[in-house]
C-alpha cells in the first residue's frame, strides 16, 4: 500500500446487531481517517444499510450442539466460506481485515490470515466468544470492550489492547443527554427491550410485574417496550386493562434516544446494550440471557452491576413479583437512580470507536 494510497478495511461481523452496529461505528470512524470500507457478513444482514463500498455475502453456518450431522454441516458450510472468503480477499486486495465476533467472521479472517493480510479482532464481550478463541492464535491484534476478558489463553495476552466497544453515532448523540433524576410522585419513563430480536420473557414477567405495582406508582409510568410480533397484541392488551400509557413495536430505529429519555431500563445485557447503556448513562435492570454457552451477557451485566450500574437478576429469579420489587424501590429513590446513572456513564467508553480506528490503522500500515 503507498502513503497516499486510501487503505481498503474488511469488516466481517455476524448479521446481528450486537455484531453489526460496533461494525458500523467503527466504519464511520474508519471513514474519517480515509479509509475504504466492505464487509463481509451474512445473510441476515441484507436489510441493515450498512455503510461500506460493498457488502459480500459469506456462507457460514454456527456450531450448535455435538450431533454430527449438525457439526458435519457447519464444517461444510465454514470450509464454503473459506473459499470464497480467499476469492474476496484475493480480488479486493484489503490492506486489514477486522472480525467483530460470531461464526460469519472465522472465514473471512482465516482467509485474510492464510493470505498473509494483517488482521485484527474485536471481542465485544467481557468473556471471548468460540468463534474468537478459535481465530485469537492467528490474529495481528485483539481489541477488547471491555478492560478484563476472561477465558484469554495467557500466550495471547501481548496481543491484546484495550479500546471499548464501539457505540453508534446516534448513541453518541444521546450520551450528551445528562440523566434527568424523576421527580417525587413525577412521570417515571420505563424503557424495555430484549436485544435485536426481542425476548419472550420480557413480555411475559414485565407486564405482570407493573400490574402488581401499587395504583399510585403505575400511574407515573410510561412504558416503551420492544415485543416480538406473536407477543406484541398481549402486552399491548396489558398495559391498556391496567391504564399505563405505553409504546410498544417490534423494533425501535430511534432507541439510543429512547434510552436517554429513561429513568430505568430493563433488558438483555449483550454487549451493545450494556455499552450503550454505559455510554449514554442510564440506569438499568439486566437479565442476562441464559442459555449461552460462554455466558457472555452474565459476565457483561456482572461488570456493569460490579460498578454499580445495574442491577443483575438470573432469569430463573426474574419473577413479576421480584422485578415488581426492584422497580417500586428505584422509582421511589431518586438519589440512587441518580448515583447508578453516573455509575454507568463512568464504565462507558464513548471514544471507543475512535480508538479502535486507530489501532486498526496501526495494523494496516505495520
Amino acid at each position: 500500500m503507498s502513503a497516499n494510497a486510501a487503505p481498503l478495511v474488511l469488516l466481517a461481523a455476524g448479521g446481528t446487531g450486537g455484531h453489526l452496529f460496533p461494525a458500523e461505528a467503527a466504519a464511520v470512524a474508519l471513514a474519517k481517517r480515509g479509509a475504504v470500507i466492505d464487509l463481509a457478513t451474512d445473510t441476515r444482514a441484507a436489510h441493515f444499510q450498512f455503510p461500506a463500498r460493498a457488502v459480500h455475502l459469506i456462507p457460514s453456518a454456527t456450531l450448535r450442539g455435538r450431533d454430527p450431522i449438525a457439526v458435519a454441516r457447519t464444517a461444510t458450510l465454514l470450509a464454503l466460506g473459506t473459499a470464497k472468503a480467499w476469492s474476496l480477499v484475493g480480488r479486493i486486495r484489503p490492506a486489514v481485515a477486522v472480525g467483530f465476533g460470531g461464526y460469519p467472521t472465522v472465514p473471512p479472517l482465516l482467509a485474510a490470515s492464510l493470505r498473509g493480510v494483517p488482521t485484527l479482532l474485536h471481542e465485544q464481550n467481557g468473556v471471548m466468544g468460540r468463534a474468537n478463541r478459535l481465530l485469537a492464535p492467528r490474529v495481528t491484534k485483539i481489541a477488547t470492550g471491555f478492560r478484563a476478558l476472561e477465558n484469554l489463553d495467557a500466550r495471547l495476552r501481548s496481543k491484546v489492547s484495550f479500546t471499548g466497544n464501539p457505540v453508534r453515532p446516534q448513541v453518541v448523540a444521546a450520551a450528551a443527554i445528562p440523566y434527568a433524576v424523576p421527580a417525587p410522585n413525577g412521570p417515571f419513563h420505563l424503557v424495555v427491550f430484549g436485544g435485536s430480536q426481542g425476548a419472550r420473557v420480557m413480555a411475559e414477567i414485565v407486564p405482570a410485574a407493573i400490574e402488581r405495582l401499587v395504583s399510585a406508582t403505575r400511574a407515573r409510568l410510561t412504558m416503551v417496550q420492544q415485543a416480538r410480533a406473536e407477543d406484541i397484541d398481549a402486552v399491548r392488551a396489558t398495559y391498556a386493562r391496567l391504564g399505563v400509557a405505553a409504546e410498544i413495536a417490534t423494533f425501535f430505529a430511534d432507541l439510543p434516544q429512547r434510552l436517554a429519555a429513561a429513568h430505568l431500563v430493563v433488558a438483555r445485557s449483550g454487549a451493545s446494550t450494556v455499552a450503550e447503556l454505559s455510554a449514554i448513562g442510564r440506569p438499568a435492570i439486566l437479565v442476562p440471557l441464559p442459555h449461552a454457552l460462554d455466558q457472555d451477557q452474565k459476565v457483561n451485566a456482572g461488570i456493569l452491576a460490579a460498578a454499580g450500574g445495574a442491577i443483575r437478576i438470573e432469569q430463573t429469579a426474574l419473577t413479576p413479583e421480584r422485578l415488581a420489587s426492584e422497580i417500586a424501590a428505584l422509582a421511589d429513590d431518586s438519589a440512587r437512580l441518580g448515583k447508578m446513572a453516573a455509575a454507568a456513564k463512568s464504565a462507558g467508553t464513548l471514544d471507543a470507536a475512535e480508538r479502535l480506528a486507530e489501532l486498526v490503522m496501526q495494523v494496516a500500515q505495520a
